[in-house]
């Protein structure tokens, strides 16, 4: 993929992210964060420069599409904007309206945008928070609840390694899944609403996820499509199964501890804990590396829309 691809590409989601016209300076600096994080993986592109960019309106959505020339390319530009807007679990009217105006844009096909949406739905139009077979708090040692983090943290640095895309938007969905476990073990139950807000309160930013995930893939060449093919290997993958791995396990860890000191904790002390905990999460990581590696590849498409169902 050639780097203005990859530029424009990035671009798109970004306007996505901006798309519902938020003036929240917390996702102005978790998008600078990302974009601070992705320029260690190329030089060929100046991702600050592309973030303030977008930000001021001085490379426009008609801008990147017009860069776009490959077919296969702009339905995955559309994929990833329409990942993006949907990462809260809900299209706001503003993000509905910025998707069918770049689905016009890109020159997609109504049947285009419902294949790549249906593909998309299938991990985020679910209740990711319902987990039918939780054992009450009496029944869950901590022991058992650090087990079952270590598996979601497992889970989701397993899915960095998978080359489909629908790999990247199983692993907020499954996130929240787990949060909701550990609540309902201190015998709380949440919507997925409250539990997303939670995760937020955290510092775990839920669109700044979708866009590290993709935007790294993109960069890398993981997930690079050409006339509709996937291309790439999984050489580059190492950053992301830490990332995934790293953050699925700091935030297990804190919300055990939030809901255990019955959510008592302010938004500075959940941020706080959170970001001391990423660090050992990332050495953790290493040591787990071969059984995360392991259970890639073991892993189907079937199996990772039954875990985030609950079925």
């Amino acid at each position: 993929m050639h780097t203005a691809d990859q530029k424009a590409i990035l671009a798109i989601a970004l306007h996505a992210a901006f798309a519902d016209g938020t003036k929240d300076d917390r996702e102005r600096e978790e998008v600078r964060r990302i974009a601070d994080a992705l320029a260690s993986d190329t030089a060929a592109i100046d991702l600050r420069t592309l973030y303030q960019d977008v930000l001021l309106k001085r490379f426009s959505v008609e801008q990147a599409v017009a860069s776009l020339q490959d077919q296969g390319l702009r339905q995955y530009a559309y994929e990833m904007a329409l990942c993006v807007c949907e990462a809260d679990g809900r299209t706001t009217p503003a993000e509905r309206q910025f998707l069918a105006q770049l689905q016009t844009s890109l020159g997609l096909g109504d049947g285009q945008a419902r294949d790549i949406e249906r593909e998309v739905d299938s991990f985020a139009a679910h209740q990711p928070y319902a987990a039918p077979n939780t054992a009450p708090v009496a029944d869950r040692s901590d022991a058992e609840l650090d087990k079952s983090i270590l598996n979601y943290a497992l889970l989701n640095g397993a899915l960095e390694l998978l080359p489909q895309s629908w790999a990247t938007m199983a692993i907020i969905p499954l996130q929240v899944k787990m949060v909701h476990a550990i609540g309902k073990a201190h015998g709380v139950s949440m919507d997925q609403g409250h539990i997303k807000e939670f995760i937020a309160a955290a510092g775990v930013g839920l669109t700044s996820q979708y866009l590290e995930q993709f935007g790294r893939k993109l960069l890398g060449g993981l997930l690079g499509k050409v006339a509709g093919k996937t291309v790439g290997g999984i050489g580059g993958a190492a950053t992301g199964v830490a990332f995934s791995f790293a953050t699925t396990y700091a935030l297990g860890q804190v919300a055990k501890r939030y809901y255990a000191g019955g959510r008592v904790m302010s938004t500075d002390l959940l941020r706080n804990s959170f970001q001391s905990l990423l660090g050992p999460a990332k050495q953790l990581q290493t040591q787990y590396l071969p059984q995360i590696q392991h259970k890639a590849a073991t892993l189907d498409a079937a199996q990772v829309m039954a875990m985030v169902r609950g079925q």
